[in-house]
This record gives C-alpha cells, sequence and structure tokens, in this order.
C-alpha cells in the first residue's frame, strides 16, 4: 500500500485546512493510502482547534505531525520554517519510505522536488495558483526592494522545476492549466489534473438545517422576514474587493431599502464599518458575524443572494475561490466578476458576472436581481454538485495516485 508524505504550509487548524485538505485525505484514506501530515500551524488556531483536528485524523488512521509557523521576522522566519520542514520530513522518510510525496503550494514543493531528486519519491505539485505572483500583485513583495525581487525571481526558476519535474501537476483551474502548458512550453503533454477547490455537499445543504435554528438565528441578528439579505463569506483582506462591494450595496438599498449586507468573517469589524461610512451606509444595515465552519451553512441560510468581488490579476487566473462551491451548494445565486480562474462558466445560469465597477454598471445589476431570485434552489445546487462536489474531488485525487 502506498505511503503518502502530506506537506503543507497552511495549518490544519485553519479554516483552510479544514475545508480544504482534511476532507481529501479521509477520502484518501478511506481507500486505504497510509497518508503522514506535516503542517504549520498558527498559535491562536492551534489552540483553539487543536484537540479536535487531533481527534478527526487519529480516527481517520491518518498520522499528524505539526509544526509552529513563525511570522517575524519576514523572510527569515519563512527560511527557519523551511529547514524544519525539510528536517522533518528526511526524518520521517528515513522511518516510512514514502512513495509519493504530496506538495501543496510552493514553500513544500522545495521539500518534495529535493526528496524527488535524492530518493526517487513520486513529487505532486499541488500549486494552488501561481504564488509568486500573488505575493507581488497583493502587494506583499515589492520588487523595488531588492530582497523581494531576487525571492520572485528565485521562485519564479523553481516554479519551472516544479512544472518540468514533478509526477503530477494539480490546478486548480482550466486557466490555469492552459498558462501553465504556455510557460512550460514542452512538447510532451505534461501531466496535468484539474481539480477546484471542492465542497461538501452534506454540510452545505438546506436539508441538513433545522428551520427552528434559523428562526432563533433571524431573532438574534434582528432580521426581519420582509429583509433582503445580501452576503459576503470570508476573509476581507488583500484579495477581495470590500470598497467595490460597499459601493454595490450602497446602490442597492436606494432600490431595496429593506437590504441587509450580512458580512460572515473572523476579521474584525472595524476596516468594514469604515469603508461603509464612505458610502454612507446606516450600520444598522450592516451585520457582521463569525461563524466556526460548521455553523456557516445556517448564516447562509438566511441569505437571498451573495456577492463577492475578487481583484482580477494575472495570478487569479488559477484561483478556485472555496466560497463559491459552499454558497452554490446551499442554492444561493452569486454575484462576482470576471478574470477569476473558471467562475464564469462555473456559475453560469447561477449568477450575474461584471467587468466593470461603478454606479452605471451596479444599477444595471440591480435591475437584473429579480431574475435571480426566480432561478431553483436546486438547479444552483446541482451546478455546484457538478464542479465541487467533495467526492468527485476525492476520485480525481484517487485517480491521479492510482496513476503514479
Amino acid at each position: 500500500m502506498k505511503k503518502i508524505l502530506y506537506i503543507s504550509y497552511d495549518g490544519m487548524t485553519d479554516q483552510l485546512g479544514q475545508s480544504q485538505v482534511i476532507p481529501y485525505l479521509i477520502g484518501l484514506a478511506d481507500a486505504g493510502y497510509q497518508i503522514t501530515i506535516i503542517s504549520f500551524e498558527k498559535e491562536k488556531n492551534y489552540k483553539k482547534n487543536q484537540e479536535k483536528i487531533n481527534a478527526l485524523l487519529s480516527k481517520n488512521n491518518i498520522k499528524w505531525k505539526p509544526l509552529s509557523y513563525t511570522k517575524n521576522p519576514p523572510v527569515i522566519s519563512t527560511v527557519c520554517d523551511l529547514w524544519k520542514m525539510k528536517s522533518l520530513a528526511l526524518k520521517l522518510h528515513r522511518k516510512n519510505k514514502f512513495n509519493i510525496v504530496h506538495c501543496r503550494s510552493y514553500i513544500s514543493a522545495l521539500v518534495g522536488l529535493s526528496m524527488a531528486r535524492k530518493f526517487g519519491t513520486k513529487f505532486i505539485f499541488d500549486m494552488r495558483g501561481f504564488w509568486a505572483d500573488e505575493r507581488v500583485e497583493g502587494g506583499l513583495w515589492n520588487l523595488k526592494n531588492p530582497v523581494f525581487s531576487f525571492i520572485y525571481k528565485f521562485f519564479k526558476r523553481k516554479e519551472l522545476e516544479f512544472f518540468k519535474e514533478a509526477d503530477y501537476i494539480i490546478s486548480l483551474t482550466e486557466a490555469g492549466k492552459k498558462e501553465i502548458i504556455k510557460l512550460v512550453n514542452c512538447k510532451e503533454q505534461l501531466p496535468i489534473k484539474v481539480i477546484p477547490c471542492c465542497t461538501d455537499m452534506d454540510l452545505f445543504s438546506r436539508e441538513n438545517i433545522d428551520e427552528n435554528q434559523i428562526e432563533k438565528l433571524k431573532k438574534q441578528l434582528s432580521i426581519n422576514q420582509s429583509d433582503f439579505i445580501i452576503s459576503y463569506l470570508g476573509a476581507i483582506g488583500t484579495w477581495y474587493m470590500m470598497d467595490e462591494m460597499l459601493h454595490f450595496f450602497s446602490r442597492l438599498v436606494i432600490k431595496k431599502p429593506n437590504a441587509i449586507f450580512l458580512i460572515i468573517t473572523n476579521e474584525e469589524s472595524e476596516t468594514i464599518l469604515n469603508l461603509a461610512k464612505k458610502y454612507q451606509i446606516n450600520p444598522s444595515a450592516i451585520l457582521i458575524h463569525e461563524a466556526a465552519r460548521n455553523e456557516v451553512p445556517k448564516y447562509l441560510s438566511l441569505c437571498d443572494l451573495s456577492i463577492f468581488f475578487v481583484k482580477p490579476t494575472f495570478s487569479k487566473i488559477a484561483s478556485s475561490p472555496t466560497k463559491l462551491g459552499e454558497i452554490m451548494a446551499m442554492g444561493i445565486p452569486v454575484i462576482c466578476n470576471a478574470g477569476i480562474g473558471d467562475l464564469e462558466t462555473q456559475i453560469k445560469g447561477c449568477g450575474i458576472v461584471i467587468s466593470i465597477f461603478n454606479d452605471e454598471t451596479y444599477d444595471k445589476l440591480i435591475k437584473g436581481i429579480p431574475q435571480l431570485l426566480i432561478i431553483p434552489q436546486t438547479a444552483i445546487r446541482d451546478r455546484a454538485a457538478h464542479f465541487f462536489s467533495l467526492n468527485k474531488g476525492v476520485n480525481l485525487y484517487k485517480e491521479l495516485y492510482s496513476e503514479i
């Protein structure tokens, strides 16, 4: 039976690890693969969720070797974390003799490529997106700084090595796959599989939500039956265009005075409320609430419509927003913007895509909302199942492992 070392610089106690790593690995463990995880855990999340995650992984016969993530000082801390990652991976390999090293994103791939060259282990580059370009486009690496310029060029060189030497490349999008093929310019067919961010269709299902809980939540949030609820789900920093979303909402309130903007996020509310003042939005029309992963479906079930705008940069062609599958699985129509992965294909018939952010576009969009609201929830959920079903994603990973 194949032994798998899964390396992630993201934590299993993070929301991301719980939604986009652990469910897949449980499915693969059920198929008989022996899985060991190396992950880097942020102190706050680790203290909060360590016991729960450890119990879940142990129950599914998955070994977990968590390490502490360090943020400061920049660059040096990452180099130190990389050294810890590589040292532990080599130690575990001497004991377990792994067949496959599955690397989530670029930092982990440095270790996976090294092990493939040294030991002949199979190397999966689960790229998640054009990471180095994301750092630049997100304003995290300023290329005018010679240190960041050097790091960017280093990772772009390594990126090509990952693409050329990986036994399998996983892209989140078809658009990303096309770009990889163009970048490598290889005459041979590259081993690439497209697996978007998938959704647990059982967790994100209206059928599994108690109506009494919904009514209780409405009372708790002071939501009336006549209110029109539009939601945003997830983080608000770096990529997500909260300014533009609030601008849209300010136009929506003119047409629908009963509109409420429900923002489901674990981040501080001050930034959002300060932006709302810019558009003269009444603070009472904005509800900002934190929700654990298992609570998110309950909050989404309150919504008539959901929105997210993402900065449409080069790196985002490889992006698959986790929130999209979760929202659609709840049967909720979506408003979003073009230039993000395969999103336009995925929401066809279930939402509206815009390319320009201004009053004229927003007003036109608002006129189209009645058409969105008559789309059957079952039709939206069926489309989510077609693209984002967790079971489908697990089966694609099984195929990939089997082919290797």
